[in-house]
């Protein structure tokens, strides 16, 4: 009985390692988020330094499909290792204050800046080129956003379609989804 109780423990335990904690604002906090000013040109760069890409997570407090991500996808360690490997993510408060700094200088509380982008939508996740002109917003510059919640699979093509930049081909991110949907069959 005692070994069953501990197989027990360190099963539970090992499956809720990955969990993101919840912030003091109600978001939840993933290990492999940077708390940064949020001046997105920084950002940018700090990305580049590290050879990662900058990618925006908009989410708000008490939201159904911000906790499906990161409780059923996110954690999956193919898919947390992938992030902390290749991304610099910022989160953003759908409704918060903090300001914010966009690529073209406006700066405006997250609420307004969100509004500002046209984010309907929580979790939203925004990718950016390695480069971005000084004169757009983000909702301008992203090269691809993931409106709302996916399932673990699409979550990890779109991450590997950004990082091989298949924006820029001529295979659009369903096609590409399909293919390595089938491979994997």
């Amino acid at each position: 009985m005692k070994r069953l109780i501990l197989i027990a423990a360190a099963v539970f335990i090992s499956a809720t390692m990955g969990l993101a904690e919840m912030g003091d604002d109600g978001l939840h906090k993933a290990p492999w988020m940077r708390d940064t000013f949020k001046d997105l040109s920084e950002d940018l760069a700090d990305a580049n330094a590290e050879g990662k890409r900058l990618m925006v997570i908009i989410e708000q407090r008490g939201c159904i499909y911000c906790k499906k991500m990161h409780e059923d996808v996110f954690p999956v360690a193919k898919i947390a290792d992938y992030i902390e490997e290749n991304f610099f993510v910022v989160q953003i408060n759908m409704f918060g204050d903090v300001e914010v700094t966009d690529f073209d200088g406006t700066i405006l509380p997250e609420k307004e800046m969100v509004r500002r982008w046209g984010a309907l939508f929580t979790p939203s996740i925004m990718f950016f080129p390695e480069e971005v002109a000084e004169d757009v917003s983000a909702n301008q510059a992203a090269v691809a956003t993931m409106p709302g919640a996916f399932g673990k699979h699409t979550t990890f093509n779109m991450l590997n379609w950004i990082v091989e930049h298949g924006y820029a081909g001529d295979e659009s991110f369903q096609k590409y989804h399909a293919r390595k949907f089938s491979e994997q069959s």
